[in-house]
């Protein structure tokens, strides 16, 4: 039967609500461009490229990049197999729930639960390669993982206590980082090791190491106002029950 066209994602619009009373936020650099592209392919994908297929392309993806980033240890080349692995994770991220919505067919439970739980698993699949590469040390490429989960947690929290589901941070979503990641990896390629730039620290060491921490300060920030609100929402709303 003849189904109307849905949008996959709206538009021009900041916020859109999903089931349960959770509001998504996107607002970041690259929001309006992706829909677009996102609109233009939900239509065009056929039936058997269903939401879970793409979230598990996606977490694929993560590990292939991740041992690309390990193999380059002996041939450098494999950095673009990684580069090419960031547009096949995009595919799948961005899409599985686009897919969901524009089909009718979503699932906020288990989808949420699922597409989040391979998002967490796949960023330690990647980052976590790159702490097996020659180029930066496992334990600043963990300060990265580390970085990403507090904010993760952050808006896992919000969605939950506030009815916010921020998917950007500071204008920067899951798609910026990507094109980070994929500008860092040719840098890599093309500057190589480049250790003991500072003492013992290598250049993209200290890449990871200012990335980590600006995504730590970004958590900080963005905790300490949010508990304002929700104390003065909290506050309202105790003041509103003793007035009625």
């Amino acid at each position: 039967p003849h189904r109307p066209q849905r949008r996959c994602s709206d538009r021009m619009k900041r916020h859109t609500t999903e089931s349960g009373g959770v509001t998504r936020i996107q607002q970041s650099v690259l929001t309006r461009s992706e829909r677009a592209v996102l609109n233009w392919l939900c239509p065009r994908l056929p039936q058997w490229v269903t939401p879970d297929v793409l979230t598990w392309l996606a977490l694929f993806s993560a590990l292939v990049i991740g041992v690309s980033y390990a193999l380059s240890t002996f041939d450098p080349a494999w950095l673009w197999v990684a580069v090419g692995g960031y547009f096949v994770h995009w595919f799948g991220d961005s899409l599985d729930g686009s897919v969901a919505r524009w089909r009718g067919i979503e699932r906020p439970r288990y989808g949420y639960f699922i597409d989040h739980s391979c998002d967490c698993l796949g960023s330690l699949l990647m980052v976590g390669g790159l702490g097996l590469s020659p180029y930066i040390t496992m334990n600043y490429a963990l300060l990265g993982v580390i970085g990403y989960l507090l904010l993760a947690a952050y808006t896992f929290l919000l969605a939950k206590a506030g009815g916010e589901f921020e998917l950007t941070h500071g204008g920067v979503g899951p798609t910026e980082i990507r094109v980070f990641l994929v500008a860092l990896t040719i840098s890599m390629y093309f500057a190589g090791p480049m250790a003991n730039v500072l003492g013992p620290l290598g250049l993209f060491d200290l890449v990871a190491i200012g990335v980590a921490g600006l995504m730590m300060a970004v958590f900080l920030v963005q905790l300490a106002v949010t508990a304002r609100k929700l104390a003065r929402r909290d506050h309202r709303e105790r003041v509103g029950a003793i007035t009625r």
